[in-house]
């Protein structure tokens, strides 16, 4: 799933990234932007995408199914 961090003092926020990256970025911003400040604000979860990565997953699996079925139709 993606993550975007919204910034509680300005109307910064991260891209679509991984949850980690994101929270990477936002600490990265609050101490360059807002020292002294504890990281805030807002997590946003990309709900369009639940699955993240895992279709990548899938269409590898076909595929190596795919290539098994060929490879055992040779002869």
């Amino acid at each position: 799933m993606a993550y975007r961090y919204w910034c509680g003092e300005c109307g910064y926020r991260t891209p679509w990234l991984a949850e980690s990256r994101a929270e990477e970025l936002q600490i990265e911003h609050y101490a360059r932007r807002h020292p002294g400040v504890p990281p805030g604000g807002t997590v946003e979860a990309d709900r369009r995408n639940p699955q993240g990565s895992s279709g990548c997953a899938a269409v590898l699996g076909v595929l190596v199914l795919l290539l098994v079925l060929a490879a055992s139709c040779r002869r």
